[in-house]
């Protein structure tokens, strides 16, 4: 599909433009913000998302939704199709404001691809003002996957995870010390700071991080290692019981 010529006088009735790159494994887009909406998809491989309030990590079953002004970094776990809708501020109510992964519908993926197809949308042409309305009702009714990782927001919960990923211990109480409180009191911060105790917290970063190794290649065998896990089955049940399906299931997509 031939994409149509663009000029300056066009630019006011733009409401939804498309960018689309491959990106080799391990490639990375430094941090840089946008003055637009974006929502970040990979419509094969795996993506991992970075900003100061969170990390996702998503394939092709997924995408990040962005706002404007938000500082984010992106890099590709293994190769990928990066593929990039941004959507104009205010140019419709209820979307999400804050950063977020959403569920990549079967039509909001193939809504995702007419859309970088075209390139642009402009609410002149009838059928690209009705492409843009349903793609942007699509994102505003995504379900929101419970797959970020929030971060900590005070010195002593970000001293609590260098010390977690640090390799040395990594018990309750050297890690409090660490962080220069009581357990007790590292604890009810990271609850108040990310949702998540803790142990949880360091449990999905275990299983995101395994999520990078897997799309990069890794053996469920090898990733279930890295995460902590005794053997595959193990890590098999706990990936379940984190994100609702198996390792394949959760790549079957891709």
């Amino acid at each position: 599909m031939l994409q149509k010529r663009r000029v300056a006088a066009d630019e006011p009735f733009l409401v939804v433009r498309s960018s689309a790159s491959d990106l080799a494994a391990g490639q990375t887009i430094e941090e840089h913000a946008h003055g637009w909406h974006q929502l970040i998809h990979a419509s094969q491989g795996v993506l991992m998302v970075s900003t100061g309030g969170g990390s996702w990590v998503v394939p092709s079953s997924w995408a990040v939704w962005v706002p404007a002004g938000v500082r984010h970094r992106i890099r590709a776990a293994g190769a990928a199709k990066f593929r990039t809708v941004y959507v104009a501020p205010g140019v419709a109510p209820g979307l999400p404001e804050s950063c977020a992964a959403i569920t990549v519908s079967p039509l909001l993926r193939e809504l995702i691809l007419r859309v970088v197809a075209l390139g642009m949308l402009d609410r002149r042409d009838s059928v690209e003002t009705s492409i843009a309305w349903v793609l942007l009702d699509e994102i505003r009714h995504s379900p929101v996957p419970p797959f970020g990782l929030p971060e900590p927001r005070t010195e002593a919960t970000r001293r609590a995870v260098d010390q977690v990923f640090s390799g040395g211990d990594t018990g309750l109480a050297a890690v409090a010390k660490e962080a220069g409180v009581s357990p007790r009191t590292l604890e009810r911060r990271f609850l108040a700071e990310t949702g998540m105790s803790l142990g949880r917290w360091r449990r999905r970063g275990a299983m995101l991080a395994a999520i990078e190794r897997l799309a990069a290649g890794a053996s469920v065998k090898a990733a279930a290692g890295a995460a902590g896990y005794a053997t595959p089955s193990a890590f098999v049940a706990a990936f379940r019981a984190e994100f609702g399906e198996t390792p394949g299931r959760y790549f079957a997509a891709d």
